[in-house]
């Protein structure tokens, strides 16, 4: 009640940010993967002299410039409903957190126009300088998620001033940018939207693979971004481990909403799915003592508590999805050691295409549990989202609006993106015997 008498549009509002940084994220993931895999072909083609590393790295590179200007749109959306939608962050707390997004502004700059000189470069510059030019795309591509992920840490961890009677003072930047939740939170960023794009390019050529498609560019199509993928997928849950002792020492609620932990204790149980229960295993992973006390949701009030059904439930799909695609990976890793092949079970082909759709649910998934398992705070500890939030009426409208912005911003992506997948083939690339037939 208090909720709603003090921000009736609070709910219309975090949809309308759960929309569009749900749909961004993705975009920007590409963003921050999708060129290092267009530099890979193409350094494997100038060292190989293969035509068809050449062709994937043209064709990926057209379907990156496609990406990153839609995902210009998006972003720009976001930027204005950060100011709009929350005056009470923006407004009170900007000189401290603005310079992460004026940095990141420099970055998408810098990328744009080495993308620009990448792109109009080809059969203008030398190998060699055309495939440095693509490098600064690749760079900033990860230092703007880099910076923008600095906030969001920030906003989980909060430094860099001091509030006195309610205003903030003594602004400080740069400790705001590099508070204690950085180095989690932008490695497991960068590390899954490498995930994302290596996983989802991939799931393309699998698909072409299961159709019958087995020349020569479907198999590279396929090995170059699945092998870039399962390189990061161990590093991914090493860096899971991290984050979940950061929670237990730094945000405990959180911890306990992901584990369903309602009373404080010593030896707390893992429950893996909801259904198995290891003893100790909760205190074994938060603490590395199978004897720590970890903090239940028992120690804060119930308004001060997150949500725990959407919390617990993203956190145990995003695990499941992690520990799929170690497995895959393992599979790939063995039958690539024993006969520097792909495994030959259509199995096999059938989990890669579906670890793309997979790797943008566990994204998804990640982000709910960060900022869901944040709530009732928009700034923790500090200010509540409902006391952050615009009192401007009609909300709601602007949600309405952006589901028809983002329909047709999805609807014209794909095409573009389908059409460019029609293109035909260079008639110049070798098509060798195909490998033997999957099982």
């Amino acid at each position: 009640m208090h909720l709603a008498a003090a921000a009736p549009d609070l709910m219309s509002a975090r949809m309308q940010m759960a929309l569009s940084l749900g749909w961004h994220i993705v975009i920007a993931c590409f963003g921050v993967g999708f060129p290092v895999l267009v530099l890979i072909a193409e350094w494997r083609a100038q060292r190989t002299g293969d035509p068809v590393y050449d062709l994937l790295a043209r064709r990926w590179a057209k379907a990156l410039a496609v990406l990153f200007a839609v995902g210009a749109v998006s972003g720009t959306i976001l930027s204005f409903e950060l100011g709009i939608l929350w005056p009470g962050l923006m407004g009170r707390f900007g000189e401290v957190i603005g310079l992460p997004f004026a940095i990141e502004g420099i970055a998408f700059f810098v990328e744009a126009i080495f993308l620009g000189i990448y792109l109009y470069g080809w059969d203008r510059l030398s190998p060699r300088a055309h495939l440095l030019a693509g490098v600064p795309v690749a760079v900033s591509g990860v230092a703007s998620a880099w910076f923008v992920v600095t906030a969001n840490a920030w906003m989980n961890q909060p430094r860099g001033f001091t509030m006195v009677n309610g205003v903030v003072t003594d602004p400080d930047p740069v400790k705001a940018m590099f508070n204690p939740a950085t180095p989690v939170e932008t490695t497991h960023m960068i590390l899954a939207a490498y995930l994302v794009a290596g996983f989802g390019v991939a799931s393309v050529y699998a698909w072409s693979w299961l159709r019958g498609r087995r020349d020569r560019y479907t198999r590279l199509g396929f090995l170059v971004p699945f092998t870039f993928a399962a390189v990061f997928a161990l590093p991914q849950v090493v860096v899971g481990d991290w984050a979940a002792r950061f929670l237990a020492d730094r945000q405990p609620v959180k911890l306990a909403a992901i584990e369903g932990l309602e009373r404080t204790q010593r030896g707390a149980p893992l429950h893996v799915g909801g259904l198995i229960e290891i003893p100790n295993g909760l205190s074994l992973l938060a603490q590395h003592d199978p004897n720590a006390e970890v903090i239940g949701l028992d120690s804060v009030p119930p308004e001060d508590r997150p949500p725990l059904l959407p919390v617990r439930i993203a956190f145990q799909v995003m695990v499941a999805i992690g520990t799929g695609f170690l497995v895959l990976t393992g599979w790939y890793a063995v039958a690539w050691l024993r006969r520097r092949d792909l495994p030959r079970s259509r199995w096999f082909m059938y989990a890669a295409f579906l670890a793309g759709p997979a790797a943008v649910v566990a994204l998804e998934s990640g982000w709910i549990v960060t900022e869901v398992g944040r709530q009732p705070w928009i700034v923790y500890g500090i200010v509540r989202t409902a006391d952050a939030v615009t009192h401007a009426s009609g909300i709601r409208y602007g949600y309405y609006a952006l589901i028809a912005i983002y329909t047709a911003l999805t609807v014209a992506t794909v095409y573009v993106l389908r059409r460019l997948a029609a293109l035909p083939r260079d008639p110049h690339a070798p098509s060798p015997a195909e490998p033997e037939p999957m099982e």
